[in-house]
């Protein structure tokens, strides 16, 4: 196992499942095919948004990423600090909890980023050249000797005064109990470029219930079988809460600074307690 491929405990027959209210068949399939349209519609767009200055396409990416979630029947809530509605001049590293492929276009929605995605995304269909348009900096996982690299890279990329988003935690969990612990390499990449960090707490609620089995993309999961999931939730909201942002500056080290945007995200999670996620 390298430090890039923790696995969760999280399974599809375990934590993939939705209690609450159902759509109809045909409303669910109406809208899956809506959002399948957008994302769709945005790869065919993208080379075009290249041209565009960054703080345009940022505007672009926001709404398009918003739009893609609204498309799969999904309300969004976003809660906390005030984003800037223009990119920070030093670079910002975006940390986040990690439920489902959804968590990729919230962010997206409210804090355009380059994403750090696993190398296996860039072969992908469609979401692989997309991917690669919108200068996602993919990770060899399983390869611990390209870790050093990977910190070059990413620290060049924040250096530079690019956002970057990570997911920190390496692996998607199902968002029931305390989660995977944000491991500490990119936070290294943030200590030598003097780049701040961003944490971010992504949830899932319907009105009665939490929702994380209903998005919860985890273990061998189709994503077919995730998407289904997710446009025949009712009334299915995710919720971004922004959080301020942590100095790297004067944290001794990389496990210290990960501890700290990671105990902010555990607090404003169901009120768990910070020690609960850094086992």
């Amino acid at each position: 196992m390298s430090a890039w491929l923790p696995v969760a405990p999280c399974t599809p027959g375990d934590c993939a499942y939705h209690e609450d209210a159902v759509r109809p068949p045909l409303a669910a399939a109406a809208l899956l095919a809506a959002g399948c349209a957008v994302t769709l519609l945005g790869a065919l767009c993208a080379p075009a948004a290249l041209l565009l200055r960054q703080a345009h396409r940022d505007r672009l990416i926001r709404g398009w990423a918003r739009a893609v979630v609204r498309a799969f029947g999904v309300r969004l809530r976003v809660t906390g600090a005030a984003v800037p509605s223009a990119r920070p001049s030093a670079g910002e590293l975006v940390v986040a909890n990690h439920v489902s492929w959804l968590d990729v276009p919230l962010l997206a929605a409210v804090l355009p980023a380059r994403m750090l995605a696993k190398s296996e995304i860039r072969s992908w269909p469609v979401l692989g050249a997309v991917a690669a348009l919108a200068g996602t900096l993919f990770i060899e996982r399983d390869r611990l000797r390209a870790l050093p690299d990977t910190v070059r890279t990413l620290a060049g990329a924040l250096g530079a005064g690019s956002r970057v988003a990570v997911f920190p935690q390496g692996s998607t969990w199902c968002g029931r109990g305390a989660g995977g612990r944000f491991r500490p390499a990119a936070f290294q990449a943030a200590l030598d470029a003097g780049a701040v960090v961003r944490p971010v707490r992504i949830g899932y609620r319907t009105p009665r219930s939490d929702a994380a089995g209903a998005v919860a993309f985890v273990g061998d999961d189709p994503l077919a079988a995730s998407l289904w999931r997710v446009v025949s939730a009712a009334g299915l909201t995710a919720e971004i809460h922004v959080l301020p942002q942590v100095s790297a500056v004067g944290e001794p080290d990389r496990r210290a600074l990960a501890r700290r945007a990671q105990s902010a995200v555990a607090n404003e999670s169901a009120n768990l307690p910070p020690s609960s996620v850094h086992h």
